[in-house]
Order: structure tokens, then sequence, then C-alpha cells
């Protein structure tokens, strides 16, 4: 069976080559590509290269490179037709049905992306006649010299409402097929179909592979509205799905470990003048699901750069909000912010390759900008907005499919969270323990009594429920293995009742890593522990988290645990600053001590309401049970 092109190279796209030689071979990173030890030859030093920029292997013990395809023929012993269909199912590809009509689709891609290459020669060479003087006057005055326009194979489409459709007729082109490559202007009012681009600087679109799917065009005269349009969306192109000077920035990308996107195409064509050939631009679209797919096959970070101003703050705010549902470790993306009223051709053209490279090199990550969005969104002068302000970065963070990369930014937004109101000043804003003041200086020192100390004002009851203890005790009543995995952890926590310390204890004695949790519950029954057990089933909040029931998932139950110890050893470590406090607070009745017993409290108070679950909890179990 002959296989379409098209459909060979959705299945490159979909499949890294990494991802598939690393069914066979254990790969691990080294630098840019990935290596491993041979699946031809026995070796001990690692020989075998994948490079999933250039979609292929390496294997210098051996002798063998190719792509996919040839990997898996070679180490599996498939025919070529066997390897596309094994391969195409990995991606989630139909096989293509022989079939008269998929013939002739295939047929009329072909024909058009002759159209397209045939277009793309018609306007270099309009750009080169008497009719492109404008657009090469232009060109000059943005700093683009011949070398440019030919690397770009920039070019130019006559005002002639004709031009380019008759030129192409003459090439035995019908015009079924210059609209299907989104060449001509039609529909029911019109008769005669009509050239969609006159009059515009021309920047040919490619795929990854460097044949021209579309175009891009810019108007020369002020009055023609839209400056910029691109070809409509055919069934070669769809502008989400890919990106201006692709198929030139995959290699220098590769090279330089990043990738740059700005907005414009005369943007890309500036930079890459200037040094920066890993440069590409998106396609007159916010930035696509699609696209950061593209981006983060060539760097794991890439840089996305917009104009300095609010428009330019506001692209790039959207396009946060398009990645973050997407990112997980080694898929990020970094934001560089031009100087105010400078796009990228201008700072490439004023200042040079080191102006545009400090820009790059102070290029802020993901969290950065999202709290920056966050804090610019509404003032922060009143405990309402300030806590909106958390709970949209709550809400932010959530959408990061990645569980260990979530609990990252919430750390990290915390931080920042405690960093903005701690460092804020009088008048109207945080002191360091948080309070609301409006003119410290104006203040007295606050004088505390011992007695008023012991209120409940400023202290907690110590010996008051402790639901994370019980939380604990029934996360390792029904997962026994659980007790030898955090046995250290376990013994050195300071439990807050003896109930719950004796209970522990007896866990630790008796309970091993094959028992059942009915079988841990008649060892701790016979040892005396059944009332405090049977008590704990009953706890109405333990029973509505799905980690402490036996049916849960380990590794649910293990992540919960390990949050649960982290709080509680927290909780232990303020208290013990809490006691500390308050009797420095005795002490030295000042302002300064006593913003710090309020900084404590606060930070217990926040304890309180965090608790040992996360969201997305459940995920594993829930797919076990479907699997059922």
């Amino acid at each position: 069976m002959k296989f379409p092109p098209s459909f060979l190279d959705e299945i490159r796209a979909r499949l890294p080559m990494s991802e598939v030689a690393g069914q066979v071979v254990r790969l691990k990173k080294a630098g840019r590509e990935w290596k491993g030890l041979s699946p031809f030859n026995a070796e001990k030093t690692p020989s075998f290269h994948v490079n999933d920029q250039k979609g292929a292997f390496f294997d210098f013990s051996a002798g063998k490179n190719g792509d996919i395809f040839r990997f898996v023929m070679e180490t599996q012993g498939l025919s070529f037709p066997e390897a596309v269909e094994k391969l195409a199912g990995m991606a989630g590809l139909p096989m293509p049905v022989e079939t008269p009509e998929a013939q002739a689709q295939e047929r009329r891609r072909a024909t058009a992306l002759e159209a397209l290459e045939m277009a793309a020669d018609f306007f270099e060479r309009q750009l080169r006649a008497p009719a492109g003087a404008r657009a090469r006057a232009y060109l000059a005055e943005r700093g683009l010299d011949d070398k440019a326009r030919e690397k770009f194979r920039l070019g130019f489409s006559p005002v002639e409402k004709f031009a380019l459709r008759d030129y192409l007729a003459g090439k035995g082109c019908s015009v079924e097929t210059m609209i299907e490559a989104g060449l001509l202007t039609h529909g029911p009012e019109i008769s005669v179909p009509y050239d969609f681009f006159r009059d515009r600087l021309m920047f040919p679109i490619c795929d990854r592979s460097g044949r021209v799917i579309a175009f891009g065009g810019r108007a020369l005269a002020r009055d023609i509205q839209p400056k910029y349009k691109n070809s409509s969306e055919t069934g070669l192109f769809h502008k989400g799905a890919n990106l201006y000077n692709l198929h030139n920035a995959r290699k220098a990308a590769h090279e330089r470990g990043t990738v740059v996107a700005v907005e414009g195409y005369v943007d890309v064509i500036s930079l890459d003048a200037a040094g920066f050939p890993n440069a590409v631009a998106g396609l007159g679209t916010a930035l696509t699901p699609g696209q950061c797919e593209l981006l983060w096959k060539m760097a794991e970070e890439p840089i996305l750069c917009f104009d300095g101003d609010r428009a330019g703050r506001k692209a790039a705010f959207r396009a946060l909000e398009t990645a973050l549902p997407l990112i997980a470790p080694g898929r990020s993306l970094r934001f560089a912010l031009l100087p105010e009223g400078e796009d990228p051709d201008d700072l490439a053209r004023a200042g040079g390759r080191e102006a545009v490279q400090s820009v790059f090199d102070a290029a802020k990550p993901l969290v950065e900008m999202l709290f920056q969005r966050e804090v610019e969104a509404q003032p922060l002068d009143t405990p309402e907005r300030r806590a909106g302000l958390e709970r949209r970065l709550r809400e932010a963070a959530g959408q990061i499919s990645d569980e260990t990369l979530r609990r990252h930014y919430f750390d990290d937004l915390r931080e920042r969270l405690r960093q903005l109101f701690g460092r804020a000043r009088p008048e109207g804003g945080f002191s360091r323990g948080g309070r609301f003041n409006r003119d410290a200086n104006a203040r007295a020192p606050l004088a505390v009594s011992s007695a008023l100390l012991r209120t409940s004002l400023f202290s907690a009851p110590r010996e008051a429920p402790a639901p994370r203890e019980n939380l604990i005790l029934a996360l390792l009543l029904n997962h026994p293995g659980l007790v030898a995995r955090h046995a250290e952890d376990i013994a050195r926590l300071e439990f807050a009742g003896a109930a719950g310390a004796r209970l522990r204890d007896a866990l630790l004695g008796v309970a091993e890593p094959d028992h059942s949790p009915h079988e841990l519950r008649d060892l701790l029954a016979a040892r005396g522990f059944a009332a405090q057990i049977e008590a704990l089933a009953r706890d109405a909040t333990i029973s509505t988290l799905w980690c402490a029931r036996p049916d849960a998932h380990e590794d649910d139950a293990d992540y919960s645990l390990r949050q649960a110890l982290t709080l509680h050893r927290k909780q232990g470590e303020l208290n013990k600053e809490l006691r500390r406090a308050e009797t420095l607070l005795v002490q030295d009745p000042s302002e300064a001590n006593n913003a710090i017993l309020a900084d404590i409290r606060a930070q217990l108070s926040a304890l309180e309401g965090v608790e040992a679950t996360i969201e997305g909890f459940g995920l594993r179990s829930g797919r076990e049970e479907k699997a059922v």
C-alpha cells in the first residue's frame, strides 16, 4: 500500500523519536539529545543517540540511523507497512483507506501544493519587477536586504484582480485547485473568483518540511484593511497548528536550546538578520495549544516575546492562560517583554544583537507572569481584594494538570504572597505581622499582659481535638504498608493527645507491609484499641476523605500521608515559636515583638485551613475502578 505523505508526516509530528525509541532503549537526557545503549549490539558505553528535533536516531556502534519508521523496522523486524500500522496506532490515527475517493483527495492535495509553490514563485518575481517597487522600498525602510528577501522568499501580489489567477491558469492549474489552495476569493455571490491577495507584500507560510501551504500578506496602501491577512483555512493550512518560519527555526532551536516566538513576520526576519535564526511567529491568532506543542518539540522553555505596551502584556496574559493546563516538568514558557513602544524589529535595528539578547536573558518564568497578571488585575487596598487575589491565584494554578508541578506552583505563589504582603508598609499597607496599620508611627507600643496572652485571642487550646492526627492514624490503619515506609517520621510525631500517641506506638509495633487492614485491626483490637478504632471509623470528617478509605489507591494514601506529616511537623514547630514569642512579648511589649507574634498566629491560622488532600486527588483510584 502506498501511504499519503501527509499521513506519514502526521505520524512523525505526533510521535517524538525519543518516545518511540524509549520503548526499546532506556534513554537518558544528554544535553539536547537522548542517549542509551545500542539496541543492535551489546555494549557498555552508550553509542545510541536520539534527536527529537531532527526526528532521527543514530547508532554509531551499528552504523545505523533513520526516523521512527526505520527504527521500528530495524528493532522489530517489521516491513514498512507493518511499521506504519504500528506507529499509527501509537499516534491514535486510523489507517488510511485506499479508496478511489482517498486517492482523489491525495491527488488534489498534491496539486494544491504545486499551485502554492507556483504562486510563491510568481510573487517572488513580481517583487523583483517594476510593479514591486513600493514593496521593495518598504523592505529597505525596515532594513531587510536582498539576502533576507531570498531566504524567506518574500514576494508581492499585484493590484490587478486576476493577475495570479491568469498566471496559474496559463500553467494548467484549474480554478478548483486555486480555490482549494486558498488563492482565490469565491462564494455564491461571486460570479468570477478573483485573487485573494492583491497589492500586498507576501510572506510564504511553510509546513515543517518547508513546503508552501499558505501566505500572509501585508497591505502597502494605508487605506486597505486589514493591514495583515492570512490565507483562509484549507485542507493544507490550519492557523492554530502552524508557526511562521517553523521549518527554518527547528535546526537553530535545537542548536541553541531554545526558540523565540514573536508576534509578526517582519519581527522574525529582523531577528534572523540580527543573529537569531531560532525565531518563529504566530499566524495572526493568539497562542493555541497546537502551537504550544510545536514550540515544546523544539525547546523545553520557549521564550514568548511581546511588545512592552499594554496590548503586549494582554497578549502575554492570554498566552499564559492557554499554556497553564498544558505545562509539566520539561514543558513551560518564559516571557520577554520589550521596552515600551518597541517591537523586536525596532530593538534589533536600534541596539543590535546585544540589545535583543539582554531582553531574552531577562525573560520571566511563567509563574512570575501569572503572579503579575493577578496583582495587576485590581487594587489590593482592602482585605476583600487581597482575598480575591489569593483566590484567583489558587484557581489559576489549579488548572495545572501535573500534580507535582501544581503543588510547587501553590508553594511558590504562597511565598510570593507572603513577600508581597510582608513588604508592604503604611500608609494603608500591611505591617510585618499582616495587620492593617494606617499610621504605625502615631501608635504607642501595645502592652500585653500575661493574663491576656492566655485568652483565646492569643492562645489556641493546646489539648483541642486534632483532626489531622486522626487522619494520619486512619491512613495507617487502612494502608498498613505505609507504616514501615514512614516509620521514622511517624515515631517522631508529637501527638496532642495521649490516646493518639498510644495507638501510634501500637501501630509501629505490630503492623507489617503484608497485613490487610482487617488483620491489622484485629491485632490492635486484641491489645485494647477496639473502641478507639471504632471512634475513628465514625469520625465524620475522616469518612468523607477518599484517601483514608481502605479501597483508595495506596499512592493516593501515601501522598496524603506525606502531606499530613509535613503539615503536622510545621504546626508543631510554629507552636514552639508561638510559646517563645508569647514569653518575649511579656518581657518586652514592643510593636516589633507584637508583630512577630501576630505573624506566627497568622501562619498557624493558615495551616488550620489546609487539608491533607489536593485537587485531583483520587485520580489513580478512579482510573483503576473504571478499568475493572
